[in-house]
């Protein structure tokens, strides 16, 4: 099982390619990063997880920040942890996605997530109530791109006739995009139109993981949130997991960083070896 962390980076915090060095060099295979066009101030939506950090106000760009992370590094998978793909256009979103791909020389992986800020999906002209069926459609286009030297796609959110676009993806069947959601039939979504399940830890997932591996061998499974704690950790590795993304969160120096990234090597080598 691999493993990677998730760090929020801003203008206030280390850089992007400076935090993703300094977890490459402590051994992880991985890093993931946030998105967030913006933070409406009414605060309408409640945050899912508690208290809203205020970092997600002020995220770099995620694919300035995956880039500068990717040509920072030379084996380090970097990955959005989530990206809002309902809010973005598909055609240049699967441009941007392309060309990192070629640029890290296959690194690239994209955890889809459908947002849980009303608001900011709003301002971006999207009805949150059919977020659903609006990632879906995106997905399964996206997918046409990368696969296709020309792509056509029909649908009721999305539609293109014939496009060319290059550069296609360095990874066969190009970059991956993992389905991410716990609610019921997200298992079944991912092999639809995800190229792989990305649950978030929480009850119950460690179940559902192996109950998902056991199913489908061979479709990759990214579990996100698991606990620093070695128990947790290898009952997703048992369970067939194949990356866990452990959180760093956000660090404003090498020296306050370099602790936290000690601290979660041992805790992985106590359950893993």
């Amino acid at each position: 099982m691999e493993i990677a962390l998730y760090g929020i980076c801003t203008d206030q915090t280390l850089r992007p390619d400076e935090v993703a060095k300094l977890v490459e060099d402590a051994g992880f295979d991985g890093l993931a990063i946030g998105e967030h066009t913006h933070i409406p101030s009414s605060r309408e939506s409640p945050y899912p997880l508690g208290e809203l950090p205020m970092e997600y106000a002020r995220t770099y760009d995620l694919f300035i920040s995956l880039t500068a992370m990717a040509l920072a590094t030379t084996r380090l998978r970097v990955s959005s942890g989530i990206i809002q793909l309902a809010q973005r256009d598909p055609i240049i979103t699967a441009k941007e996605a392309a060309s990192l791909d070629v640029l890290s020389d296959g690194r690239l992986d994209l955890i889809v997530g459908h947002g849980w800020n009303m608001e900011e999906m709003r301002n971006h002209g999207v009805d949150p109530n059919v977020r659903y069926d609006i990632v879906r459609e995106k997905m399964l286009a996206m997918r046409e791109i990368f696969r296709n030297d020309v792509a056509s796609f029909e649908g009721t959110y999305v539609s293109f006739e014939k496009i060319w676009s290059w550069p296609k993806p360095v990874q066969p069947g190009g970059v991956p995009l993992f389905y991410g959601g716990n609610s019921p039939g997200s298992e079944e979504r991912s092999m639809e139109y995800g190229d792989g399940w990305a649950p978030i830890f929480g009850p119950g997932i460690v179940d559902r993981v192996r109950a998902f591996t056991e199913a489908n061998p061979g479709v990759p499974v990214v579990v996100a949130g698991v606990p620093s704690e070695p128990a947790e950790i290898e009952a997703f590795a048992s369970a067939g997991t194949t990356r866990a993304i452990l959180g760093l969160g956000a660090v404003n120096s090498p020296e306050e960083a370099e602790p936290k990234l000690e601290e979660l090597r041992r805790c992985v080598e106590t359950a893993v070896g």
